[in-house]
Order: C-alpha cells, then sequence, then structure tokens
C-alpha cells in the first residue's frame, strides 16, 4: 500500500524516547529526505484517544505501515517514564 499525506498509520517499532510502541496510530504528515541520502523519513503526528496531539516525530519510511482493513484499533495507557 502507499503512504498518503494526512492519512493514519502504523509504527513497526517502538519509540522508547516518546513512550510510543509498535501497533501505535499516528496521522503522516510529511515526508522528508535524509539530508546524506539514507532513508527517507516521515514525519507523524501522534494524538491520544480524545484528539489531543501528545507528538510530532520523524521516523524512517521503512518505520510505518499503511493501516489495513482487516486491522481493529486497542487503547494502551501512556505509560510515563520513570
Amino acid at each position: 500500500m502507499t503512504l498518503e499525506l494526512y492519512k493514519e498509520v502504523a509504527l513497526t517499532l517502538d519509540l522508547s524516547e516518546y513512550q510510543l510502541k509498535a501497533g501505535d496510530i499516528a496521522t503522516l504528515i510529511d515526508f522528508v529526505p535524509h539530508p546524506t541520502g539514507g532513508e527517507n523519513g516521515c514525519v507523524l503526528e501522534v494524538f491520544n484517544a480524545v484528539g489531543e496531539s501528545i507528538a510530532v516525530v520523524t521516523v524512517p519510511v521503512s518505520a510505518v505501515e499503511a493501516l489495513r482493513a482487516d486491522e481493529i484499533l486497542t487503547v494502551r495507557s501512556l505509560a510515563q517514564a520513570s
């Protein structure tokens, strides 16, 4: 599937520095080229369950995937770093 701007995507890896886990949903807000010719990136905005923005992160394109019709959303608590 092709990734589209302003569509929801799922993370494929954990981002512990942001308390995000593989499977978390984010909105793809931009594509960015790698500054030294490596893998291009995606800028994502992450929202909590009530629609409040909680993070904006940049990840490699390979760290996200389009949502599929055979998937179901779930809810988890955002664990606070200790």
